[in-house]
């Protein structure tokens, strides 16, 4: 404790949790008892509140060029009193460290509470056949926990995962919010340029703090544990069809608990009866364009060299499974 203010409020506050004298804090903590009995009102209100003004749009200005703009409007002070209110409200510039980080936007995260609110996103690796690495891009919607989208390739880069996010407009309408973690594929340009065409804002959760994106990192546990670490893919084919399958499973028969014991179908069902919470999305009870299945499997494994986006075929090809299933069982 070096300066008299720090000092002031270790006295005040061995006096407040240790229940002593203030002449006996005074002389533990080494201050002048005149110093803790005076309480100096505060000053320079108006100077004060300019100058976060100032620092909030011109971040990386320190006290000298905040003083400069401070006189052209006319509030001029002693450069030391500056110093020491610039340092009072707490406006000292941070230094920079590690790499350059976009930024996202700076408007608060909205709520999930309604459908297409807020989409997060990660992704999650594994391996198949002889330890041959692939990553799995997961989408989903946080009000109703729905998996938009489980794509895996052995290469996902960010201009792969704007097509995918495309496609997903066209499925379900455009979110208000995405959020995601600072990874390269996430803060690419190709990213950046998606989000500001399309005008849909994009939040990154601060480094370090998974816990700011809890949702997905809730669903990528429950992907790891019912699926990754049970079943062995013998090729990339293989991951996507059980993929594909469990994805199906875990929107329309695994209840969840935070939904009440609902599935996330039911879920989205029930919300979008009281408001069309996704006006841009596409009819999902259309009928299947590909009915063979052999075809449907061929074009499901041409990728993107074929033209197609990945989750719109897999999608597809579910809606026509279940659909089949159900004229089987009838």
């Amino acid at each position: 404790m070096t300066t008299l203010t720090k000092r002031r409020d270790a006295a005040l506050r061995a006096m407040r949790d240790h229940d002593i004298s203030q002449r006996r804090a005074c002389r533990l903590v080494g201050v002048d008892p005149k110093t803790v009995r005076r309480e100096r009102p505060p000053d320079c209100t108006e100077i004060r509140k300019e100058m976060q003004d100032i620092a909030a749009k011109r971040r990386r200005f320190g006290y000298r060029r905040i003083g400069v703009l401070l006189e052209r409007k006319g509030m001029t002070m002693n450069h030391k009193k500056l110093y020491r209110v610039y340092r009072e409200e707490g406006l000292s510039v941070k230094r920079r460290r590690g790499r350059k980080r976009a930024r996202g936007t700076r408007v608060p995260m909205p709520v999930a509470a309604y459908p297409n609110a807020r989409w997060s996103l990660d992704f999650v690796s594994d391996s198949f056949g002889a330890s041959r690495k692939f990553r799995m891009l997961a989408v989903i919607d946080d009000c109703t926990r729905e998996c938009l989208c489980l794509i895996a390739d052995t290469s996902l880069s960010g201009a792969r995962v704007a097509r995918e996010l495309s496609a997903l407009i066209r499925l379900y309408g455009k979110p208000g919010c995405i959020v995601s973690d600072n990874g390269t594929e996430f803060t690419s340009r190709a990213i950046l340029k998606w989000a500001d065409e399309n005008e849909v804002p994009w939040h990154y959760i601060d480094p370090g703090k998974p816990q700011q994106n809890a949702f997905i990192e809730s669903f990528n546990g429950s992907l790891r544990d019912e699926l990754l670490n049970e079943e062995i893919f013998d090729s990339l084919d293989d991951a996507r069809r059980k993929l594909a399958l469990w994805r199906y499973d875990y929107n329309t028969v695994r209840p969840h608990s935070s939904l009440g014991n609902q599935t996330p179908l039911q879920a989205r069902r029930a919300l979008e009866q009281f408001e069309d919470s996704a006006p841009g999305a596409l009819a999902s009870d259309a009928e299947a364009e590909y009915p063979d299945s052999t075809c449907r499997t061929l074009i499901m494994n041409e990728g993107p060299a074929g033209g197609r986006s990945t989750s719109v075929l897999i999608l597809r090809s579910i809606f026509s499974f279940a659909k089949s299933t159900r004229s089987h069982v009838s």
